[in-house]
């Protein structure tokens, strides 16, 4: 039975590096694989985009309220319509790779769950755990109940423990406050910090 892996990390802890990675040892075996992200992470466009500079259209942008399983049989399948969702794990498709899986819907990765069982691909989903306030991110939140397996990717907070969490930053101003979901770039950026570092940034609170 092909599995629904979870590969989690800080910011800055090398996930859509290590996806574009994956994606090429499958191709360089000459393997089939799908790239996808949610369409409300604006960063990039339509590009997966490593830190190191490394880059790749994804070939499926999940828009909110979308059946992430039917965009992923009407591309594995070249988009027939009339194609049977049940015949997807007939298709040379060797795995999905989701980048920025946090901002996913929970529905969207029960989607993810049900090509991995019912259609047999691999899907592997790369994300943060918790936004900028500790709290989970829902695609993240459902991912850590349902997912057959739980991988950490580790990255260092700049004192040199291990960074768990992230801050928002406006310029050089750690917040607390604002949406959930604002996009590196978009007059902000991100910082993963240790646990110690977060409390003294936050006043010792959490949240």
């Amino acid at each position: 039975m092909a599995k629904l892996y979870f590969r989690y990390g800080a910011m800055n802890s090398g996930k859509s590096t290590a996806l574009l990675q994956v994606a090429y040892n499958y191709e360089e075996r000459g393997q089939r694989v799908l790239l996808a992200k949610p369409q409300i992470d604006t960063k990039g466009g339509s590009l997966i985009v490593s830190r190191l500079g490394v880059s790749r259209e994804a070939d499926l942008l999940i828009p909110a309220g979308a059946d992430a399983r039917q965009l992923f049989a009407g591309q594995a399948l070249g988009d027939d319509p009339e194609a049977l969702l049940d015949h997807v794990d007939m298709q040379p498709v060797a795995c999905l790779l989701v980048d920025e899986a946090q901002f996913l819907e929970p529905s969207q990765v029960d989607d993810l769950f049900r090509i991995a069982v019912q259609d047999g691909v691999p899907v592997l989903a790369y994300g943060i755990r918790s936004d900028f306030r500790t709290r989970a991110m829902p695609g993240a939140m459902r991912l850590l109940e349902i997912a057959h397996t739980l991988e950490e990717l580790k990255t260092i907070c700049r004192c040199g423990r291990k960074a768990v969490f992230n801050t928002r930053r406006v310029g050089e101003d750690v917040v607390f406050d604002g949406g959930q979901v604002v996009i590196d770039g978009a007059g902000v950026w991100y910082e993963s910090v240790c646990g110690i570092c977060y409390l003294e940034a936050s006043g010792g609170r959490l949240g």
